[in-house]
């Protein structure tokens, strides 16, 4: 397996996806619709729980930019792949999670207040530590090293792309939806479904005119992605447990590390590696596959209400008083 993925992989670090300047402005303005409608969904209450919680937070975060990105560069250096192949996953893995995450926590009847104070700080987080975080992991893989010295990366540019990208419409949806709540739960049945919708049209659109491409080399990150991608929910699962949380909370916090903002490192990566396309390969390939493992856990969750929520509602059983 590693042999073929070495093999193979060779010809990855030197894939030049050349993508229209409208087709990544288009990433970049669904991805902030997405940062957006986040915020949108965020209330000051959600921060309140942040505050009630703390531990659960922090282990969430401390899960999100240091066990699995360590955990990538292990995965990296065991399966042997190109260093284009090792700077993708480990991006994807230095992203908060999406929106996505919200929808299918509470598609999985999992706590949803949660899961919004995760993403909602994680976000806030990634405008700083997602620049740093890359640097730092794929200096410990000598393939991922390497490539990055040849590309010459400001973090400063990283950052101000992050601020752009995360902060602005961020902070914008924050202020819409404390000043004008009614507007922002108008705008929320809107912005959502819209963002998903474009979101999907982008990657169809783009795969269609890449589609010898992807044929070319899915087979090489295919299998990286797969393991990475269980990697990320078994971490997410374990440190709920590890954190005591009931039930619902253990489905938040296993989407919110399953699922990562492979929008934010898809534009990421056509900014910042643009001669190195395979790391926007691995990125959208990400995106996809935890699109379908996301949708297939939460959909087995919901037909199986968490114990905590069944024993919290009131018994319909129960004999009418008098």
């Amino acid at each position: 397996m590693t042999a073929y993925l070495t093999v193979l992989a060779t010809d990855i670090d030197q894939l030049d996806l050349k993508l229209a300047d409208g087709f990544q402005l288009a990433v970049k303005a669904i991805v902030a619709l997405f940062l957006f409608g986040i915020a949108l969904d965020t209330k000051i209450g959600d921060f309140r729980d942040v505050a009630r919680r703390p531990w659960v937070i922090v282990a969430g975060l401390v899960a999100q930019y240091a066990v699995m990105p360590g955990l990538t560069v292990l995965l990296t250096l065991a399966l042997d792949v190109r260093g284009s192949v090792a700077i993708g996953m480990i991006l994807v893995v230095c992203c908060p999670a999406g929106n996505l995450s919200n929808i299918l926590t509470h598609r999985a009847r999992g706590d949803v207040a949660l899961s919004v104070s995760l993403t909602a700080v994680s976000t806030i987080v990634a405008v700083v530590v997602t620049p740093v975080a890359l640097a730092f992991w794929c200096g410990l893989n000598p393939a991922a090293d390497d490539l990055l010295r040849d590309v010459h990366i400001d973090p400063w540019d990283m950052v101000a792309e992050a601020v752009f990208l995360i902060a602005v419409p961020f902070a914008l949806g924050l202020l819409i939806a404390w000043q004008r709540p009614s507007v922002s739960a108008r705008a929320r049945t809107i912005v959502e479904p819209a963002a998903l919708t474009l979101l999907l049209l982008i990657v169809v659109g783009g795969l269609a005119g890449q589609f010898g491409t992807f044929l070319d080399y899915i087979g090489v990150v295919a299998v990286a992605i797969v393991l990475q991608n269980a990697l990320s929910l078994l971490v997410g699962y374990g440190t709920a447990r590890a954190t005591g949380l009931p039930e619902s909370g253990r489905r938040a916090m296993t989407l919110e590390l399953g699922l990562r903002n492979t929008g934010l490192a898809l534009v990421l990566a056509l900014s910042f590696f643009d001669e190195l396309g395979g790391v926007a390969f691995v990125a959208a390939m990400w995106g996809l596959w935890d699109v379908i493992t996301g949708l297939s856990l939460s959909t087995w969750w919901r037909r199986r209400p968490p114990a905590d929520r069944v024993s919290a509602a009131p018994s319909t059983d129960a004999a009418p008083a008098g």
